[in-house]
């Protein structure tokens, strides 16, 4: 799918399957392991499913909980052997070994999985609910993106209270202040305090295997909860137990996405390495030592993280928390963004207004609308549950459901893109799938106690993406009715005798070459002039993060040489921003005859005023939801970086 662009709708289309040759030494280079890449892995992609051992085990063994686990011997090693193994099957097996090499031209994430499963199909409904699927679980990722900063600050901030139980009460109002500090530096991009998250984020998890290793000299048969018969046997023998442990077990595999999510910024071997070679020992032992002082206790120990650090360093270790989920919540406001951009780019939400943070990376972005979104939602979050524990049922729902989304499709393009046999699929996926949906399950029995929250955001914003799909096509179709025909246009504008025709310039922006652009049907036709050029650009977004230099301009002349009108297609990757009057300097002058003034061309854009029509193409509140969400696209002009002394905007009412 391609998507081209006009102002505050365009039309999707499609566009050949072509990868970036841009891209493809792009991914090369982050495909290196490197140590620098390895570190800044660690500060960036990790930073979420690090700080879980702060909150699993005991959100696992709380007493508050409706389902508690009685904290004996067996249920401590069940419940550890299936944290154990539930990381080595969803984060080792289905993201780092499967979800990684299915990338788009090196980029990951769900956005990226919509777009291969579109590109790889043959269309029909199985891959409509596939694709709508990966629709709600970015919008999925939009609740999580709410419920990690709070329940990871919160988290870490709790940690006064164990190390100074005076300080309690100070808890929910530090991890506020802390919330609102991080998201009102946002503005300021990450490059600035990117360089500390990598080196923060080894001190981390260096200090969690350490105090995990501390634990387990307590206690060293804990080691062999390792042995997966123990999380057999907890689940079969239990079941009762630990099908509701599984709602909170999986918060030790909350960031798994972010894994794949973040591909793009350093490539496969460097997250694999991070991974394999610190990430999971670190939180690994840290488990097995939050473990085994369990059973030291002989009950339920109130905050077993913080506990296995000696009385002397557990406010230190409040302060190295702290920082630690502030990355991590950095790392999923940034994905938001990303996510955001994404969408808008191939249609699904409107073009938002993006603001670039690093001169020399172009993934570093800040969407303030979303930023603001989010400060509110996570301190509404805040204030309303008060604790970790009590968000942790919220968060797992997010992330479960997340989960079992990508991994259906994985296994769509494991027979699509990869061409592995339906049956090797089905016996490949199967069990992957039933730990998911496990996992999901029993998740749903909390819905009362927080679930139903990630599930409400994301359907709520699956509801705004869809429509806004909806809309942009039923828009598409009102506007090439009154467009019309460019080449029907083309041959009125050469019979036109009453025209007046001035010097100089002119471009304005259209979604394709088949139609005419608003803005100059209403020159024409109702100002009774013509320019001596007339440049017609589209501007597609390829389903590939980046296009090569060679593949950015298209051009058709159409009548240039006789009538001075061309048209210029101009194709950016997905992650890329356009820049028409960039795209247009690159033009090879032999190609227009050198005729072209773009130095002091005019650009001309068509805004639509959108009204609700008397009988609607969608259901009626589905058509004003439409309408309120246009209010929130970016102003066109500054999106594709047109000079504002030069830009003349004509409006048009159109009913919808």
């Amino acid at each position: 799918m391609s998507q081209r662009h006009e102002s505050t709708v365009s039309e999707d289309t499609g566009a050949a399957d072509r990868p970036s040759a841009a891209t493809a030494n792009d991914t090369a280079g982050r495909d290196r392991l490197r140590p620098g890449l390895l570190v800044g892995a660690l500060g960036v992609v990790f930073g979420d499913i690090g700080t879980s051992p702060i909150y699993t085990l005991r959100t696992v063994f709380d007493p508050a909980d409706p389902h508690p686990v009685p904290v004996r011997a067996e249920n401590v090693y069940g419940v550890v052997s299936l944290v154990f193994w539930s990381i080595l099957i969803i984060v080792t097996v289905t993201y780092v070994l499967l979800a990684m090499r299915t990338d788009n031209d090196g980029e990951g994430g769900i956005m990226a999985l919509i777009t291969l499963v579109r590109r790889w199909s043959a269309g029909g409904r199985t891959a409509a609910v596939l694709a709508a699927l990966g629709i709600f679980g970015a919008a999925l990722f939009f609740g999580d993106s709410m419920i990690t900063p709070a329940i990871s600050v919160l988290s870490a901030v709790e940690g006064l209270g164990v190390a100074q139980p005076a300080l309690a009460k100070a808890v929910v109002p530090v991890t506020a202040l802390i919330i609102v500090l991080l998201f009102a530096f946002q503005h300021r991009g990450t490059a600035s305090v990117g360089r500390l998250f990598g080196p923060v984020m080894v001190v981390w998890f260096l200090t969690i295997g350490a105090c995990g290793i501390g634990g387990i000299g307590r206690h060293p048969a804990i080691l062999r909860a390792l042995w997966p018969g123990y999380a057999l046997e907890f689940l079969a023998g239990h079941f009762g137990i630990a099908f509701f442990a599984l709602a909170a077990i999986v918060l030790a595999i909350t960031g798994a996405e972010a894994l794949y999510a973040d591909l793009g910024h350093f490539g496969r071997r460097s997250i694999t390495g991070a991974w394999l070679l610190l990430v999971l020992p670190a939180c690994v032992l840290s488990y097995l030592g939050q473990a085994a002082l369990e059973l030291e206790a002989g009950g339920h120990v109130a905050s077993p993280f913080f506990l296995l650090v000696p009385s002397w360093g557990r406010l230190p270790m409040v302060a190295l928390a702290t920082m630690a989920t502030v990355i991590a919540s950095q790392a999923v406001i940034t994905g938001a963004y990303s996510v955001a951009a994404q969408a808008a780019r191939i249609g699904y939400l409107p073009r938002l207004r993006i603001a670039y943070t690093s001169a020399s990376t172009p993934g570093q972005i800040y969407v303030p609308w979303i930023n603001w979104l989010l400060l509110v939602s996570v301190l509404t979050l805040v204030f309303a549950f008060r604790s970790s524990s009590a968000l942790a049922f919220a968060f797992g729902m997010a992330v479960t459901c997340t989960i079992t989304i990508t991994t259906l499709l994985l296994g769509y393009l494991a027979h699509a893109r990869w061409g592995l046999p339906r049956w090797l699929v089905v016996l490949g996926w199967t069990p992957l799938l039933a730990v998911d949906l496990l996992f999901v399950a029993a998740n749903l029995t909390k819905l009362v106690r927080g679930a139903w929250l990630p599930l409400l955001i994301g359907l709520v914003v699956f509801t705004v993406m869809t429509t806004w799909q909806r809309g942009r096509q039923v828009v598409a179709t009102e506007r090439n009715r009154l467009e019309g025909p460019l080449r029907e246009f083309l041959d009125e504008l050469r019979d036109g005798s009453n025209l007046t025709t001035v010097d100089g310039t002119a471009v304005f922006l259209d979604r394709s070459k088949q139609t005419v652009p608003l803005a100059l049907r209403a020159n024409v036709e109702r100002n009774r002039i013509r320019h001596r050029q007339i440049v017609i650009v589209s501007v597609e977004t390829e389903p590939v993060p980046r296009v090569s230099a060679g593949d950015r301009i298209g051009i058709d002349h159409l009548d240039f040489r006789d009538d001075g009108v061309v048209h210029i297609t101009a194709r950016v990757g997905y992650l890329e921003s356009p820049d028409v009057p960039a795209a247009l300097a690159g033009l090879d002058p032999h190609d227009t005859e050198g005729v072209l003034d773009l130095d002091r061309a005019s650009y001309f854009l068509s805004h639509l005023e959108l009204r609700a029509a008397e009988r609607p193409a969608m259901s009626r509140w589905r058509t004003r939801l439409f309408i309120a969400i246009s209010y929130l696209s970016a102003d066109v002009a500054d999106d594709f970086r047109l000079p504002r002394e030069r830009t003349v905007i004509l409006g048009e009412l159109l009913e919808v």
